[in-house]
């Protein structure tokens, strides 16, 4: 369990979930305690974004769009990116604007996100940790949080903890329009360091090949 800040994107386009990943690994160590992970410095939970005036937990979830945008073309180029803060490489859609920090890498495309996101960790992540821990700071920290699955993947990079949710997106500024997101989230561990790769886009949207393309790509650098 460590308590480093490191943001993880969740939501497209927004600045949610850039605190969130510090309560979520936080919970991602196994049974390490938090002066094993790195001192016994408190995390601060992030308040709900969406400007809704509404907590995470009484947002209800937005209607399904009937055709909503998002689908990856299957003519989409997939090109390489290391990231060497993060000693993690993998490979993204070509042309998606990227946002990078210390800590992480986001790559978005209208509605769909992919993020990179790193930090040392004690011990490899269970989906006991993700039951107990990662799913209930999701829950406090995005809007109409609902999960659909925890479970150990065995993936070309290594075994991970999926956790996939769905989520309602931040409000659009001037519209208020929000969209029903849905969020494939894997937890990496190697060595003291920890990886979390979170793919996001509208529920509905037909991304089953390219999210596998992208999560099998992932490799430790």
């Amino acid at each position: 369990m460590s308590h480093s800040k490191s943001p993880l994107i969740v939501l497209p386009g927004t600045a949610l979930a850039a605190a969130v990943l510090a309560a979520v690994l936080a919970g991602c160590g196994g049974s390490a305690s938090p002066a094993a992970a790195g001192g016994g410095a408190k995390t601060t939970a992030p308040a709900p974004a969406g400007g809704t005036g509404q907590s995470a937990a009484t947002q209800a979830p937005v209607p399904v769009e009937s055709n909503p945008p998002g689908d990856i073309p299957d003519t989409t180029v997939y090109v390489p990116y290391r990231s060497p803060a993060g000693h993690v490489a993998l490979k993204v859609p070509e042309g998606w604007s990227r946002t990078s920090s210390s800590t992480s890498s986001t790559f978005t495309s209208n509605l769909k996100s992919i993020t990179m996101a790193w930090m040392p960790m004690a011990g490899a992540p269970t989906v006991g940790a993700a039951r107990a821990t990662t799913v209930h700071a999701l829950q406090a920290h995005t809007l109409a949080f609902r999960l659909q699955a925890v479970r150990a993947v065995s993936l070309a990079g290594g075994p991970a903890v999926e956790v996939i949710y769905q989520v309602n997106s931040t409000p659009n500024p001037v519209t208020g329009r929000q969209y029903r997101l849905v969020i494939e989230r894997f937890e990496f561990y190697r060595q003291g360091r920890g990886a979390v790769l979170s793919l996001s886009s509208a529920v509905g949207s037909d991304n089953v090949d390219p999210w596998r393309i992208v999560s099998e790509s992932f490799r430790w650098a």
